[in-house]
């Protein structure tokens, strides 16, 4: 049971240093049935055992309306960690690709995802959305910024969203990929495989190819761009004079 520890750590330590948890929190995490979003879950129907803060936790699963998709797995899990599982249908996938004829449908269904996501949230009676994004997002999508943008910017661990009076937080932006990836599999979580034809045909997976090419040459680099992130206080990463230690965030296996 290393790997719940290992990245309950991590998740606890996010949690505390961007106060992402307060008492009496009713929180959404939204699964994809992806490895990141089952592990999340995970951690946080853990954590809410022995956090300090009392919180609930609710799954929701925003169904895009691919043929095929089966949440059985996902259902099973939740019934193990009595977590309440909710999914909410939608038709994303019909709009964008049959409808709309998206030439770049990334954009278009993310937004679409997150507005469902947020509305099934609010639904439910939380005030809170945890996302599954970890420590390698947040470098990738940085350096995405900078490489197809032109602008210094990344995701914030913590933000609100006034339009609907919720708090969106990432509490897996200390867990390297590999972490989560160890987790998933030694956990035997029912990760599913994405229906949507356009996955792994990203810009993201670009740069991820990228940045694992520039390590080779560049050990650490990684590291030292979340470091640089912190420092820098780019989008609610700064830790006020407190900075993550690049070199023991995530130790290899």
């Amino acid at each position: 049971m290393n790997e719940v520890k290992r990245l309950l750590s991590f998740v606890r330590r996010a949690v505390d240093d961007y106060e992402m948890i307060d008492e009496g929190d009713r929180i959404a995490v939204g699964v994809s049935g992806g490895k990141d979003s089952l592990a999340l879950l995970s951690a946080l129907a853990r954590l809410r055992l022995f956090y300090p803060k009392k919180f609930e936790v609710v799954a929701i699963t925003v169904d895009m309306g691919f043929e095929g998709a089966d949440y059985c797995g996902v259902q099973a899990l939740c019934d193990e960690l009595k977590v309440k599982y909710i999914i909410e249908r939608t038709e994303i996938a019909k709009i964008i690709f049959d409808v709309r004829r998206e030439s770049n449908p990334c954009s278009l269904c993310a937004k679409m995802r997150r507005g469902s996501l947020h509305a099934a949230a609010v639904n439910a009676g939380c005030n809170k959305v945890a996302l599954g994004h970890h420590y390698d997002d947040a470098v990738e999508t940085f350096m995405m910024n900078l490489f197809f943008e032109g602008r210094i910017g990344c995701f914030s661990p913590k933000s609100y969203l006034s339009n609907r009076r919720i708090t969106l937080i990432r509490p897996l932006i200390y867990a390297q990929e590999k972490d989560v990836r160890y987790f998933a599999r030694r956990q035997a979580l029912p990760v599913t495989e994405s229906l949507c034809p356009e996955d792994h045909a990203t810009e993201r997976e670009k740069m991820k190819q990228l940045l694992h090419t520039l390590e080779r040459d560049n050990e650490g680099l990684r590291h030292r761009i979340f470091h640089a992130m912190c420092k820098s206080e780019v989008d609610g990463f700064a830790l006020h004079g407190r900075y993550p230690d690049a070199g023991k965030l995530s130790d290899n296996e």
